[in-house]
């Protein structure tokens, strides 16, 4: 076996020139399949960080608590809190889920008001020491101060619109947790580069500060958020925290929890709307005692950055495979006019004792190593090109959803690489099959006789 493979690999260096441009074309369609899968693969995930930046991470649990209406006719209310800051910590703990970060914060939508102009806003109370938070946050000047009362960090869109600069007083128009206006004076203390119009709108605050604006009670926060290592187990982390918390909830009537099940039963293509059906406050059944958690993914409130990712996916599958059929009818011509023109050598090498075996093996292995090497050189330059295109700064607004940071990012997957290869190799094998079967076969008598 060691014999005929070394023999293969000598074959290669005959006829370079149409070795060459057989490995060109491979390289080729692996450069291209692998640029365009690293690319679309890392506009979808820029895009998933975005998001999941926004909202804080990819598994969310909110306190919602049941408040009857205040006078007759109208409806009740609920309340986003969640009073215990260590209970849904204690939780995750406990079951174990690995996380990288974790976050406690407090949403408020409204408007700044500065020199008679008006933006709307969505302010988040976070805790400003947060090292993920201030690591993806490019202040254009200013920075976190805490020391600065009310201090607000604002997007460089809205600051221009508005004609802010650090320092500037503004005033902040809201809602209470329980649905009250209310108002503050607030001081911008940092302007920050806004990637998107999704964090255009945008704004910062310490937690403790948004807390007393909005009259959160003491220690309370809106929504709980950890950013999973693994992103693929949002669903099983959200139902072992479902679970931990319906335990408690045999014990204390005053502790509820969405039920994650039902919603995949009712929506099942929307788990995010199958859960809100559960705390729809214009639905009688769906009162409750003390405080209900609702625990979600980022998959269940956009399930669409899923399916985009499958798609982008299944597209750069189907181009594989016809550039690879493309490839392969080539691979195959080209073996049948390399059984041509060896196989009088074919006739000699059988009469010196080689096996109808082992010159299927030469064929087959000679044929599967230019195609690896090909494909490795395809892999090569498409990392190459993709680390030049990275570097490439891009000033288009309409792009900047997929973009990080300004720049285009590739995802280049190991484990979707060594299944292309195994692919190849697969398909290469069964490309020369014919030709390799057919040198196999041959006597050495009738191949010495064969006049070319």
């Amino acid at each position: 076996m060691k014999g005929s493979i070394n023999f293969s690999l000598k074959n290669l260096t005959r006829q370079k020139r149409r070795n060459a441009v057989l490995v060109a074309a491979i390289a080729f369609g692996f450069f291209v399949v692998t640029a365009i899968d690293g690319l679309t693969t890392g506009m979808v995930s820029n895009l998933e960080n975005q998001i999941t930046q926004l909202v804080g991470g990819n598994v969310l649990t909110q306190g919602l608590e049941w408040l009857p209406p205040e006078t007759e006719g109208s409806k009740p209310k609920i309340v986003n809190i969640v009073r215990d800051r260590n209970y849904i910590k204690n939780i995750i703990d406990e079951c174990n889920i690995k996380y990288d970060y974790y976050s406690c914060f407090t949403m408020s939508s409204g408007q700044i008001i500065f020199n008679g102009k008006k933006a709307m806003t969505q302010v988040y109370g976070r805790d400003l020491e947060e090292k993920q938070l201030v690591d993806s946050m490019q202040f254009v000047s200013g920075g976190i101060d805490l020391s600065i009362p009310n201090g607000l960090i604002i997007s460089e869109k809205t600051a221009n619109t508005m004609n802010l600069q650090v320092g500037d007083e503004v005033i902040y128009t809201s809602y209470t947790v329980y649905g009250q206006n209310t108002v503050a004076d607030m001081k911008i203390m940092g302007i920050i580069k806004a990637n998107s119009f999704i964090n255009t709108m945008q704004a910062y605050c310490d937690i403790e500060d948004l807390n007393k604006i909005v009259e959160m009670p003491e220690g309370g926060y809106s929504i709980f958020s950890i950013y999973l290592r693994d992103k693929n187990k949002q669903t099983k982390a959200a139902m072992a925290i479902e679970e931990r918390i319906r335990k408690d909830a045999e014990n204390n009537p005053e502790i509820n929890v969405t039920n994650r099940a039902l919603a995949m039963q009712t929506n099942p293509t929307n788990i995010g709307k199958g859960i809100e059906k559960q705390i729809d406050v214009n639905k009688p059944e769906n009162e409750w005692r003390g405080v209900k958690y609702g625990v979600e993914t980022l998959y269940d409130e956009i399930p669409q950055i899923k399916t985009v990712m499958n798609i982008v996916h299944i597209v750069a599958t189907t181009i594989l495979l016809v550039i690879l059929f493309i490839v392969m009818i080539g691979v195959a011509n080209t073996y049948r006019m390399v059984l041509y023109e060896r196989i009088r050598e074919i006739g000699t090498m059988r009469a010196l004792g080689m096996t109808g075996r082992d010159t299927k093996r030469v064929f087959t292995t000679e044929a599967v190593v230019l195609c690896v090497i090909g494909a490795i050189l395809g892999l090569i330059l498409a990392l190459i090109a993709m680390a030049i295109i990275h570097f490439i700064p891009i000033g288009n607004e309409a792009l900047s959803l997929f973009l990080n940071k300004g720049h285009f990012s590739f995802t280049v997957s190991v484990g979707t690489v060594i299944l292309q290869y195994i692919l190849l190799i697969v398909l290469t094998s069964l490309a020369v099959r014919g030709s390799a079967k057919k040198a196999a076969s041959l006597s050495p008598a009738e191949a010495l006789r064969t006049i070319k």
